[in-house]
């Protein structure tokens, strides 16, 4: 081989390279990355507070996506129990969010969601506690966060009741990554907290939400 053919290999070699470098530079592109599941539709409920959270709330932020109810005895205590070592480890950050939704909002009223939130000494900024029309915090739960099983939506609203201990994760652009999170496993919990940290050093990217919630509709 002439070293005239070597000099050309040796040239595309680092033409190549160039490429790849300016290509992936500041990005997050060449690592492995959590699988989109679903995305977060547009929403709309009551914090504990009297203040209206939609979906632009998420926007720029990791959130956890919480199920539960206030007068639970079983699964709510373990599950929050669980997460609120989650809280500890994370809410010191500014892009980290847990957002628990009633299941019951006939009973959780706004006023028994701040007691809720009182009895469990959380910052309400970082773990918000929401309710609203029943429909709509099912549909959420089934439609975005695939937290149940869209065969239960049975005709009459009133015999549908979601009860669950498992968890959601939504990245900083509104995608649902990574699955659910079995917040009653020691493991699932463990790849919860490592997940919750990729996602926060994942960039939001220059539009915010994607997916129909700020940017184009998914294909």
């Amino acid at each position: 081989m002439s070293k005239k053919l070597v000099g050309y290999g040796i040239f595309f070699i680092i033409l190549t390279c160039l490429f790849f470098y300016f290509v992936f530079a500041g990005t997050d592109n060449w690592r492995a990355k959590l699988p989109t599941v679903s995305y977060v539709k547009p929403f709309s409920f009551v914090n504990q507070d009297g203040r209206t959270i939609d979906e632009s709330d998420l926007k720029g932020k990791v959130t956890v996506i919480e199920y539960f109810f206030t007068t639970c005895k079983g699964i709510c205590p373990k599950l929050n129990t669980s997460l609120k070592k989650i809280y500890g480890e994370y809410k010191d950050h500014p892009d980290f969010l847990i957002l628990a939704h009633t299941v019951q909002p006939e009973i959780d009223s706004v006023p028994r969601l701040r007691h809720y939130a009182d009895s469990m000494k959380i910052d309400t900024k970082k773990w918000i506690l929401v309710t609203g029309r029943k429909d709509s915090l099912y549909k959420a739960a089934r439609g975005s966060y695939l937290l149940d099983d869209p065969a239960n939506n049975v005709e009459k609203l009133d015999d549908q009741f979601i009860h669950t201990q498992f968890l959601a994760l939504v990245d900083k652009v509104g995608n649902v990554r990574g699955g659910v999170y079995d917040a009653l496993k020691k493991d699932e919990m463990a790849k919860l907290s490592k997940d919750i940290g990729k996602l926060l050093k994942e960039k939001a990217g220059p539009n915010g939400f994607v997916n129909g919630v700020f940017g184009n509709n998914p294909q």
